[in-house]
């Protein structure tokens, strides 16, 4: 045992030191961005296109100290609820910080669309969020400070303080692959069946830098057009169940979305 230690001291005593490989710190400031087109658009489960393509695309700033802001946009249909209007413009800002590999992110977005108006009221939507993040999973909580993009109760009372839950999981399968998986609650009590539970279960590929997604997308909202459910939307008055259209849709039926995106 004596000769062991003795053995041992001298191998330590001339055994070259070794040093932990040091990573490069993160940049003091970053830019990105990003831009898909997409076979239709959803929003909580949602069609915001009418089932017509989107073409979507934003930058991100973010600061060593964990600030962020940003901007993405898409086109929509004015059957989905935004009359006259066919551009979505999002902002947003927070902070976001990871700690091994925990996460977590506070902010506010703020849902704009230029020149879409309901009841002479530009059509918009302001939101706080709180999130975190464990490897893979994650779970964000939003509420909402202004009307839900608009809408007013039965009786004309306002719509603030809607509150929508989302549990996503992204998991990399290696050589470019990855699987990814949601589910949502919309608590939106305030008008006759405006709460439901939206669901996503996709796979990516990563293709020199270009992913490409395919996504079955569902929900539970009540969209009957026969009974006109608030889901239901039309083509031509672009307010929720109203059937004048020439064509009706319920928005919250379920689809497959395909698309392809990069970031840069």
């Amino acid at each position: 045992m004596k000769k062991s230690l003795i053995a041992l001291a001298l191998v330590s005593a001339f055994a070259a030191p070794t040093f932990a490989e040091e990573s490069a710190p993160p940049p003091e400031h970053s830019l990105t961005g990003n831009v898909g087109l997409f076979s239709s658009y959803r929003f909580r489960g949602i069609d915001q296109t009418f089932s017509k393509p989107a073409l979507q695309g934003g930058i991100d700033y973010a600061h060593s100290s964990g600030l962020y802001v940003g901007n993405w946009n898409s086109n929509v249909n004015s059957g989905a609820g935004y009359p006259e209007g066919n551009l979505e413009m999002d902002l947003y800002g927070g902070y976001k910080m990871a700690f091994g590999d925990f996460g977590i992110d506070v902010g506010g977005i703020y849902y704009y669309y230029p020149g879409s108006t309901y009841l002479n009221k530009t059509v918009k939507n302001g939101e706080v969020y709180v999130g975190a993040s464990w490897k893979f999973i994650s779970v964000k909580y939003y509420y909402g400070l202004t009307d839900y993009f608009g809408a007013k109760t039965a009786t004309g009372g306002d719509t603030k303080g809607v509150s929508y839950i989302d549990l996503s999981a992204n998991y990399d399968l290696g050589n470019g692959w990855g699987v990814n998986g949601h589910v949502g609650y919309l608590d939106f009590d305030k008008v006759n069946n405006g709460s439901y539970t939206d669901w996503k279960l996709g796979v990516t590929k990563d293709l020199s830098g270009w992913i490409v997604g395919l996504a079955c997308i569902g929900t539970d909202a009540k969209g009957n057009c026969s009974s006109g459910e608030f889901y239901c939307f039309s083509n031509d008055l672009s307010t929720a169940g109203n059937q004048t259209g020439s064509k009706t849709r319920d928005a919250g039926r379920g689809t497959a979305v395909l698309s392809v995106s990069k970031s840069f």
